[in-house]
């Protein structure tokens, strides 16, 4: 025997192997992250209860130049403006940060985030008060914005 058809047979069996790779890969890969009926359940999946986690992003410096707000004034701001409506708790982390103007300047600053974790039965409840604040922090400081990113998750305390 040759080594002529060995060489052609090996060429054809990897191609065919190749072949049933790349069919049944997109199969794999597509059932990845379904559940099957009847799997098991991680106690990741059902520990804590269905939260929602707000975040609002507060930056310093003030559009008309001023002076920028600083650690004083803005926990003076979350002592009047926040801990009433979130006497539960709350989290301020400092932050630097960067974004671009209404005239299209990317501006850096020195900033905050408040995270704010609250039952997800609440959040109809919850969303004017997180607008109020955003609101106050803008006219207090003279600021074009606030961000705001919401997020569904769960919670165990």
């Amino acid at each position: 025997m040759s080594s002529k058809p060995f060489t052609t047979r090996t060429k054809v069996a990897v191609a065919v192997a190749g072949a049933l790779l790349f069919v049944g890969a997109p199969t794999a890969y597509a059932t990845l992250g379904e559940e099957t009926p009847g799997a098991a359940v991680t106690a990741a999946q059902t520990r804590g209860k269905p939260y929602v986690e707000s975040r609002l992003f507060f930056g310093t410096e003030r559009p008309d130049g001023g002076p920028a707000v600083t650690d004083r004034q803005f926990m003076a701001f979350i002592d009047k403006e926040v801990t009433p409506a979130f006497p539960g708790g709350l989290t301020v982390q400092d932050g630097r940060g960067q974004w671009r103007d209404q005239n299209g300047t990317i501006e850096r600053e020195r900033s905050y985030e408040l995270i704010l974790l609250y039952p997800a039965t609440e959040a109809k409840v919850r969303d004017p008060l997180i607008e109020g604040i955003r609101e106050a922090y803008q006219k207090a400081f003279g600021q074009e914005s606030v961000a705001r990113l919401d997020e569904p998750t769960r919670a165990d305390f």
